[in-house]
């Protein structure tokens, strides 16, 4: 499912969080949204998932509105993992992957066999089969990172939105999570803080600062020196990874004189 964005623009209490911001995920790629703490990432995302409203712009899904569809219409084509997602649910792992069915389910709200078979099978997926009984609060970072996406595979989205889905991740859990995302086969959009794990799994980046694009396309074309010393205020020495050859970075401090990266507009 292609994901159209279009000259989103986003006030919250008289504050405009990002102003004209249009973007495109083509079906099935992966595309990060990478930007400086505060420049408006997770605000356009929260549009996505509905948790936010523009106030001018449209999202298509395909050629379909999404301020036209139903919540319930619109959970059955899109899922997110939220930043803010607590992690001390009160729910075995096999019962909270279950809530991804929610959207499916006929109006006696029962879970039937059909929706036990998708759920086991979503667990098999992300490799926590094993882990259908516990309970989800007492799970590892990467363990609840799992089963969310578990929850989300179980949803039968088209389209997967993750908000830093690496935080607090060791980084052999930030590459099996990355990993998992990548293989799903669907359209995804990421609000990612490395930029080196955002250049290795993303097909195309999208740069926010203080609200607004302010550069796309793949991710060696986009992580360019000069942008990174203008946007992020750092020193930046592209190279290639020695094995997949995506571009990855090494950074230092920019010398003194210089102006520091472009300031903040929104959360995230």
């Amino acid at each position: 499912m292609r994901v159209t964005i279009d000259a989103l623009t986003v006030e919250v209490a008289g504050a405009r969080l990002v102003r004209e911001v249009s973007l495109t995920a083509g079906s099935g790629r992966v595309v990060g949204l990478v930007g400086p703490n505060g420049s408006g990432k997770s605000t356009v995302l929260r549009c996505l998932y509905r948790a936010l409203r523009p106030a001018s712009g449209t999202i298509l899904l395909d050629d379909e509105e999404l301020s036209g569809l139903t919540p319930r219409e619109g959970a059955r084509r899109v899922a997110a993992l939220p930043q803010e997602t607590s992690g001390e649910f009160d729910f075995t792992v096999a019962e909270l992957v279950a809530m991804g069915r929610i959207p499916h389910r006929g109006t006696g709200g029962r879970t039937t066999a059909d929706d036990e078979g998708i759920c086991a099978a979503a667990l098999e997926r992300v490799h926590a089969s094993h882990l259908a009984e516990r309970s989800f609060g007492g799970l590892s970072g990467g363990e609840k990172q799992r089963v969310l996406i578990a929850r989300a595979l179980a949803q039968q989205p088209r389209v997967l939105v993750l908000d830093e889905p690496t935080n607090h991740l060791d980084i052999a859990q930030q590459l099996e999570v990355l990993a998992l995302v990548r293989d799903s086969g669907l359209t995804v959009l990421a609000a990612l803080h490395d930029l080196n794990l955002a250049a290795c799994h993303c097909d195309e980046l999208y740069v926010i600062a203080g609200g607004a694009i302010v550069a796309s396309g793949p991710p060696e074309r986009v992580l360019t020196a000069e942008l990174l010393a203008e946007v992020f205020g750092v020193a930046a020495h592209p190279v290639r990874h020695p094995v997949t050859g995506a571009v990855q970075l090494l950074f230092d401090r920019l010398p003194a004189g210089p102006p520091g990266p472009r300031g903040p507009a929104g959360t995230g």
